[in-house]
């Protein structure tokens, strides 16, 4: 295990999280890096043919931590998991830098075929907690997953998704593109344009103006009746 691997988790920890009040805190208490220093020995053993060994130490690790990771997975640098207890990243995912993952996150799989079938995550992407991405599909790069989104289709880099199944909204515009930030827990708190309720609340206004307009036709026609009825021939 590498010094300058440890130093650099723990400046991440300290830089992304208020409550690190201290390196020796970082380290003695924060399961998601002890998470990922563990799959770094089952990842090593895994590669060296020793596969049921790396299963074993894996194995520990989601007893000792709460966090799930197969020995298979590739995590990047500085990945940081945040809480972590519920935590599932399949085997053929594959996490690039910077990574920011919360608890109850699940990197899985939609298929029982063998190959690539988990995500791959790009630098710099926030994953809120209890989102599921599924599927060998591809994260972009500081991409943002809002809490409890289910992401089963790519999402483009610099775009943030929310809902089920997830879908963009809009942070920016041609003139001020979103630059990328951190977000907790993935999810957008300022305000921002969601293309899908836009359709629906243009939807909704042209129904209550079809609905007044009919109303109004009802409301005429009693006064129009007596002058249809002088009309008629007799």
């Amino acid at each position: 295990m590498s010094r300058m691997f440890l130093r650099e988790m723990i400046e991440a920890y300290r830089q992304r999280d208020p409550a690190a009040r201290s390196d020796l805190e970082v380290l003695l208490c924060y399961p998601g890096l002890h998470a990922v220093l563990i799959h770094r020995v089952a990842h090593r053993l895994w590669h060296g043919r020793t596969r049921l060994l790396g299963r074993l130490v894996s194995n520990f690790g989601r007893w000792a931590t709460g966090i799930e990771i197969h020995p298979g997975a590739t995590i990047g640098r500085r990945c940081i998991i945040d809480h972590g207890m519920g935590v599932v990243i399949g085997e053929t995912a594959e996490l690039g830098d910077d990574v920011y993952l919360y608890h109850q996150v699940t990197l899985g799989g939609t298929s029982s075929e063998q190959g690539k079938r988990h995500p791959t995550v790009a630098n710099g992407v926030i994953i809120g907690a209890g989102a599921k991405v599924l599927g060998a599909i591809l994260i972009g790069e500081n991409a943002r997953i809002g809490a409890n989104a289910v992401v089963v289709a790519e999402v483009p880099a610099n775009t943030t998704v929310v809902g089920i199944p997830a879908r963009p909204v809009d942070r920016g515009n041609a003139a001020r593109p979103p630059k990328p930030r951190f977000d907790p827990y993935g999810t957008p708190c300022d305000p921002c344009h969601d293309p899908l309720l836009h359709e629906i609340e243009m939807l909704r206004g042209e129904m209550n103006d079809l609905e007044r307009r009919v109303a109004d036709r009802e409301v005429a026609r009693p006064a129009l009746e007596p002058s249809l009825r002088d009309t008629e021939p007799r």
